[in-house]
């Protein structure tokens, strides 16, 4: 029977989600696209366990994550049934929806019709009566977003959400919706964000605009889809995210010869800095005091416990920041 490291808080950074009572790992695990049905159960435990064992206590998924969509709810939910079971009040569970899920009129975007059938059908996956954060995975420009904001409302109030999160929304479109939920009353804490080293959009206006309402942020793909890792330093590895077609992502033609010299260029300030790339990458986007918490994925137990020990150097000197930026 599994029996979690008596030290796991010990190590890790929790940090408080805006002015919210709830407080996020600086590190989180997202199970994106290594969950599915077509990976091993028994590697998809291991993954949870030990990122658990660590002090990582938030899980993110979306109704679509697998593949095939749905099979990554599926998965954990099997892990929380089983091994984790005994833990679920230490454990936060975060799913979303808002992307196409299935085909038809009410599988996509932000209607009240898919944000509620969705959660309903989610929290069957999982296996729980409740999940501690649902997202709209993105602002749908058809419909209204008092209608969005509505029924993510509604489903706080019939206990099957406990907060409400958003993604993808940047500043036009996260005070638009913000601003109702405020009326409401609505326990919106989070805003889910794409934001690295390369991708910077989020500092244009909405990192601001969250801290200044007193809400949290948490980042995707802060290693850039692995670009920002050892990976791609010579060259493309054949079993690489990036060497398979099927990953829409990040593919061959985003690694040229330009790309890979600004990464090799990153790789030395890290060395210097006595971190692997990954752990800067992370480092990086941390030191942002409007940056809750980074959602890291993983394939093998090694990438979580490279990635967590980035938690150990959070500084940086206004040097080394420059010589990113000029990278």
């Amino acid at each position: 029977m599994y029996l979690a490291n008596e030290k796991r808080y010990e190590t890790m950074k929790y940090n408080r989600v805006g002015d919210s009572g709830l407080k996020l790992p600086a590190i989180s695990l997202g199970l994106w696209n290594n969950f599915g049905n077509y990976e091993s159960f028994e590697n998809s435990c291991l993954l949870v366990k030990r990122a658990f064992d660590l002090g990582i206590t938030h899980f993110d998924l979306a109704n679509n994550y697998g593949p095939p969509p749905g099979s990554a709810e599926e998965t954990f939910g099997r892990i929380l049934e089983g091994d984790l079971k005994t833990y679920r009040d230490e454990i936060i569970v975060s799913t979303k929806a808002g992307y196409e899920m299935f085909p038809g009129p009410y599988g996509d975007w932000g209607s009240k019709k898919y944000l509620v059938s969705s959660l309903e059908a989610s929290l069957k996956r999982l296996k729980l009566d409740y999940v501690d954060i649902y997202y709209h995975h993105r602002p749908d420009p058809l419909t209204n977003v008092e209608e969005t904001a509505l029924a993510l409302d509604l489903l706080v109030r019939q206990g099957k959400a406990l907060y409400i999160g958003i993604s993808n929304y940047y500043e036009k479109e996260a005070r638009e919706i913000v601003e109702i939920f405020d009326e409401l009353k609505t326990p919106f804490i989070i805003n889910q964000l794409k934001y690295n080293i390369i991708d910077r959009r989020p500092e244009e206006g909405v990192l601001d605009f969250l801290k200044e309402r007193k809400k949290g942020t948490i980042v995707f793909s802060p290693l850039e889809q692995g670009l920002l890792t050892d990976r791609y330093l010579k060259e493309i590895p054949r079993d690489s995210r990036a060497a398979k077609e099927s990953i829409v992502f990040l593919n061959e033609k985003d690694i040229n010869t330009k790309r890979l010299e600004k990464i090799n260029a990153l790789n030395e300030i890290a060395k210097n800095r006595n971190q692997t790339l990954a752990q800067m990458a992370l480092s990086w986007v941390l030191k942002d005091d409007r940056v809750t918490s980074a959602i890291i994925g993983a394939s093998k137990v090694s990438q979580i416990e490279d990635n967590v020990l980035a938690l150990k150097n959070l500084r940086f000197t206004k040097e080394e920041v420059d010589m990113i930026d000029q990278a």
